[in-house]
């Protein structure tokens, strides 16, 4: 065997994404002080039980928001949209002369109960329209994408310094195949996998990499003896930490909720939220998690589309919050909706929208102050033929991480972005 090392860093180790859920089911006890937890010979750190938990979910591909927050008093609007506006009879009225989609029943009911918020017009400045760089920018909470960290990384990081090797894996949870940039700190790693079959390793012959990996970790050839190489150390106690809150989400998603909502609803959306909220039952020391809904980019044939995306994004999320509330635990969540952009105003020549600007975020909870915030942006005055923005995503950010999180948001992203009055705490 090669004496080339796996990794040369913690930074080039968390860069790499690998996934410690599918390392192995058996790993190696040394002596720090997580496999003396384990071991019983040292207590296990104290959390608190009552500690509030953040869910972001993600609506990839570029949510359509002047059809999901319809300003229906705005002729321009009908105008630029001949067949893709939704009739002002069948809006789902809301405040400040907008509404919802017809289809978002779900988020109606949240809305009609106080416990979901939208922000209108966010975005920042200087608008990218590429998925991926505007995907980096929301991720990074960097317009300039001069970090390469993600805001939810750096939270942990601020969280937790000089912990060794940094927080808990099981910290940040991602219900994905591989966890979003936004959730790597410098130190951080979360945990990430789609299905919980995935949280053991069933090793596959042809992933040479994979299987190197693992046999190092294992220290299965004897060459990284216990004591004798400090990254060695490290990478596993990352790897026992991951392995340990794999076992204890296997053990909370086998558990059933005592009070539960009609199942099934919401597509893969639905299913992650149900997962999530068994683990947010279960009470493990999660407080972030992390979960994503794909098939935005509607450039055609957007009318039908949409439709469905918007019932199972209503269905979704008015079930977790339900499941939440009726098993007292919706006081402890907030969640948090985003989407990389919105789409163009005027509706093009194949049914659907091209890529877009600004574009509302929704808040879901019992401590949102509930309502619609922000003025709705100008359909008269647009900037490149898009919504303008009108609050910079960081500023929702800057709320959520100091109001919510108790963290100092210019430790996170800078300083500079006020929070804005949009939850009660």
């Amino acid at each position: 065997m090669t004496n080339e090392p796996l990794f040369t860093s913690r930074r080039d180790f968390l860069s790499g994404s690998l996934t410690f859920l599918s390392a192995a089911t058996t790993l190696p006890l040394f002596l720090g002080r997580t496999a003396r937890v384990l071991a019983g010979d040292e207590p296990a750190a104290q959390r608190d039980d009552a500690s509030r938990i953040l869910v972001v979910v993600q609506l990839a591909g570029g949510n359509d928001g002047l059809n999901t927050i319809i300003p229906y008093t705005m002729d321009e609007y009908y105008k630029a949209r001949r067949t893709l506006a939704v009739p002002k009879a069948d809006v789902l009225k809301l405040e400040q002369n907008v509404g919802l989609n017809p289809a978002a029943e779900g988020l109606k009911s949240l809305y009609d109960d106080g416990l979901m918020a939208v922000v209108q017009g966010v975005g920042y400045p200087n608008p990218n329209r590429s998925h991926f760089q505007s995907m980096d920018i929301w991720h990074s909470a960097d317009p300039e994408l001069r970090r390469h960290s993600g805001w939810l990384g750096r939270y942990f990081d601020s969280c937790c310094p000089g912990s060794d090797p940094g927080p808990e894996p099981i910290a940040g949870v991602a219900m994905m195949k591989e966890a979003p940039p936004a959730m790597y700190g410098d130190d951080f790693m979360p945990l990430a996998f789609d299905d919980i079959s995935a949280l053991s390793w069933r090793g596959n012959p042809r992933d040479s990499r994979a299987a190197e990996t693992f046999r190092k970790l294992n220290n299965i050839d004897g060459d990284l003896p216990p004591g004798g190489h400090e990254m060695a150390q490290y990478l596993q106690r990352a790897a026992l930490k991951a392995q340990v809150g794999a076992d204890n989400i296997r053990a909370a998603v086998g558990r059933s909720l005592p009070a539960r909502r009609r199942g099934g609803r919401g597509g893969e959306l639905g299913r992650q939220l149900d997962v999530v909220a068994r683990m947010i039952a279960a009470d493990l020391p999660t407080r972030v998690y992390y979960v994503s809904m794909g098939g935005f980019d509607t450039h055609t044939g957007q009318a039908g589309r949409h439709r469905q995306l918007l019932t199972q994004f209503g269905e979704a999320m008015n079930d977790f919050v339900r499941t939440l509330a009726e098993n007292k635990l919706l006081d402890r969540v907030l969640v948090l909706t985003f989407s990389e952009f919105g789409r163009r105003v005027q509706e093009n020549a194949s049914g659907g929208t091209d890529h877009g600007e600004a574009a509302p975020m929704f808040l879901f909870g019992s401590a949102v102050r509930p309502g619609v915030h922000e003025k709705h942006p100008s359909l008269a005055s647009l900037h490149r033929g898009d919504l303008s923005y009108g609050v910079d995503f960081r500023r929702v950010y800057a709320t959520v991480l100091r109001q919510w999180l108790k963290a100092a948001p210019e430790k996170v992203i800078g300083g500079g972005f006020q929070p804005m009055k949009l939850l009660k705490v």
